[in-house]
């Protein structure tokens, strides 16, 4: 959780960098520049000036930071594509998001990195940064993250399932979105230098790939 809400005011990463330097009270959202969602592992930018918050937020409202993501999504993909779809509130579930005429303008890319029987890990590039945008996009062309309750990826065990498969205690147990904020890049703030940092996958979605190689396809 990056921020304080309705039943999770403590414990959040703000509240841990206020902890960790408390002149970052005097920086917009203690200098987070953008958020993640929930229980979504990788990399996040955070700045400890108000220089460095100014550029960043900047380079973001101007498309101009890369941005990758990692996914396991439901749903064997044959091809990679482009997701250009507006995003607004959910109708009924105002914890929910949805693809709406009136939304907000929003555009996903996503390349297929490696096929299983019913599932395929995803690179995730985002043009615009909408909340949820990446489980939204997905689900809206039916394939959803892997582990999204929210949005309909509850694991399925394949019906022609190895053995060790069956047995894999991650397939069944995941919980969270399989979803994984992969690589950064952005221009430095003072000395304009382009800066990219990659985090690897974390231990849960790394078992969970290693579960489901027993059915990898090309």
């Amino acid at each position: 959780m990056v921020h304080p809400a309705v039943g999770n005011w403590h414990g959040t990463l703000l509240n841990a960098l206020l902890n960790h330097d408390s002149n970052l009270e005097t920086l917009p959202r203690a200098g987070i520049v953008h958020r993640i969602d929930k229980e979504t592992s990788g990399l996040l930018m955070i700045a400890k000036t108000l220089q460095a918050h100014n550029s960043l937020t900047q380079q973001l409202q101007d498309r101009e930071i890369t941005r990758e993501y990692l996914a396991i999504t439901r749903g064997r993909m044959t091809a990679g594509g482009t997701v250009d779809e507006p995003i607004a509130r959910h109708p009924t579930d105002r914890k929910r998001y949805a693809v709406k005429e009136s939304g907000k303008f929003a555009v996903t890319h996503y390349r297929v990195e490696r096929r299983f029987t019913r599932h395929t890990l995803v690179q995730v590039k985002l043009e615009t940064g909408r909340t949820h945008q990446i489980r939204v996009h997905m689900a809206h062309i039916r394939y959803p993250l892997l582990g999204d309750q929210v949005y309909g990826g509850r694991f399925q065990m394949p019906a022609d399932c190895s053995e060790r498969l069956e047995k894999e205690k991650e397939l069944r147990s995941f919980k969270r979105q399989a979803l994984h904020a992969a690589k950064l890049g952005l221009q430095h703030p003072v000395t304009d230098e382009y800066c990219e940092w990659e985090q690897p996958l974390p231990e849960d979605m790394t078992r969970l790939l290693a579960a489901l190689s027993d059915n990898e396809q090309d």
